[in-house]
């Protein structure tokens, strides 16, 4: 995050962007136990989370699941004819089961992750993004899970 952006960050929006990044509550109602926590009120701890998306301090809040748990999962990549790589991550994305993409510098470089119920579905979706693009997919499934916490603690000066 740049200083620019650590200067349009209120108290709250601080702690929700560090303090909630491990133990985030498993409550029917999270954001209202963030409220009570933080001493504010529900509509608030939402209004401050949307708009830390809005100036791109947050990407998402949800679950972190591991691999293959829940349904079934793969990384692929496409190589993508440099001129087509827009049109082409705008067409992965379309699919419901591509959480994200980027791009890589590498022969292969545009890189997404395909969730599905299960393994049948995941080829389906492949095969689909293949039809749609009219490239391949390198299908790289993940053979051992690793876990790597990216959660680390902000520093506001």
């Amino acid at each position: 995050m740049t200083a620019n952006v650590a200067l349009l960050l209120s108290a709250i929006d601080r702690h929700l962007l560090d303090d909630y990044q491990h133990n985030f509550p498993l409550d029917p109602q999270p954001f209202a136990t963030i409220a009570e926590q933080l001493g504010t009120d529900e509509a608030k701890v939402i209004e401050r989370l949307e708009y830390l998306q809005r100036i791109g301090a947050l990407s998402r809040v949800g679950p972190v699941l591991r691999p293959n748990r829940v349904g079934a999962s793969t990384l692929a990549a496409l190589a993508v004819p440099a001129g087509r790589i827009e049109a082409v991550a705008a067409q992965v994305s379309a699919f419901p089961e591509v959480n994200h993409n980027y791009e890589r510098e590498h022969e292969y470089n545009l890189w997404f992750v395909v969730t599905a119920r299960d393994r049948t579905s995941v080829d389906r979706v492949l095969a689909d993004i293949a039809a749609a693009t009219g490239l391949t997919p390198l299908d790289l499934p993940m053979l051992e899970d690793y876990f790597i916490d990216l959660g680390f603690a902000l520093k506001w000066s």
